[in-house]
């Protein structure tokens, strides 16, 4: 477009965000290899100041398309649905990898958002998924019930070393359950501090398995209106897979249409064993290399099992029954039975 005997050019400036708990550090790249790399300047974490600056950039460059990107963190997914929200293109980049120059100097927030306008705009930055604000809520509950069952477990272990340094062993068969926890409940201590540590272990027991309870309530409650409901009861089709390890897959799954294909889930820990029919060893290599949502979550891997072998082949296939309840679902239940 000519004005004035002038040909208006639109160009992207590409912006670096080195986001912190108090502080946002932008930087902006101009277009070309060469382009200049420039801070514009430190504001608050407020996403209100963050639109401000937006618009003092848009002010100072009307004809330019922006393009933002910063470092996933601990700060959260906030701005880039707020950015989604306004329709300006956000990448959250996966920080493990970013690309790093061996022998660089020192970090600073300054630098920090330089190089990442600089990948930005160089192409070279990995995104993650960001999962919807109600996909997110559902992963943080299921991420609870994990934090309050290590609990559990911290708590049991914690009150056998103690018992065991003072020559107490339970002779039953089963540890935790109801023998075993009238056995404790009913176990005479000899000096009243012991007596008090036995206490405050039992109730911490108590407080963990209840809290637990009222997670997977208030999981089995939330799933009746969440969208994902259909993956999670098309994946407790399969053998060993209830709710609550269900609801944990497909939450930190997220989307699954994301995926081009069933074979870029696999991680390194789906692939263990032998490989199943189609998939060399190059490839299973490969693919061990692909999938940092189950090799690199702490949360969801465990209901993922080994490559079946040739004689346990059969328990995993997709049974009629199960084809005839998931006919009508829009999900894609092939892909996991192609995951198990």
């Amino acid at each position: 477009m000519r004005t004035n005997n002038h040909t208006m050019q639109t160009i992207t400036l590409y912006l670096g965000l080195d986001v912190h708990k108090d502080s946002i550090t932008i930087a902006i790249a101009e277009p070309g290899a060469k382009g200049e790399i420039r801070v514009f300047g430190t504001i608050t974490s407020d996403v209100d100041r963050l639109e401000k600056a937006l618009a003092r950039i848009r002010k100072a460059h009307p004809d330019a398309i922006l393009e933002i990107a910063y470092e996933a963190g601990p700060c959260g997914l906030v701005i880039a649905r707020r950015l989604q929200q306004l329709h300006v293109p956000c990448l959250v980049a996966a920080p493990s990898l970013i690309p790093k120059q061996p022998g660089s100097p020192f970090k600073t927030d300054q630098r920090d958002a330089r190089a990442i306008a600089r990948l930005l705009r160089a192409g070279e930055l990995t995104a993650v998924y960001v999962p919807e604000a109600t996909d997110e809520a559902i992963r943080d509950l299921c991420r609870a019930r994990t934090d309050a069952v290590d609990d559990q477990r911290g708590c049991r272990h914690r009150l056998k070393a103690f018992l065991l340094r003072h020559g107490y062993r339970y002779q039953g068969k089963a540890n935790w359950s109801q023998p075993h926890m009238r056995y404790l409940r009913e176990l005479v201590l000899p000096h009243p501090a012991m007596k008090a540590i036995l206490e405050e272990y039992l109730q911490g027991i108590d407080a963990a398995h209840n809290r637990v309870e009222r997670i997977e309530a208030s999981m089995g409650a939330l799933l009746e209106t969440w969208r994902l409901k259909a993956a999670v009861e098309a994946l407790m089709a399969f053998r060993g897979f209830q709710l609550v390890a269900a609801m944990i897959t497909v939450s930190e799954l997220g989307d699954i249409h994301r995926f081009a294909q069933a074979k870029s889930k696999f991680g390194r820990r789906t692939l263990r064993g032998r490989p199943p029919p189609g998939v060399q060893p190059a490839e299973a290599s490969n693919l061990q290399r692909s999938a940092a949502i189950c090799t690199k979550n702490s949360t969801a891997p465990f209901p993922f099992p080994r490559y079946p072998s040739a004689s346990t082949t059969r328990q995993w296939r997709t049974s009629k029954a199960l084809n005839c309840k998931t006919s009508n679902c829009s999900f894609p239940v092939a892909t996991f039975a192609a995951l198990a």
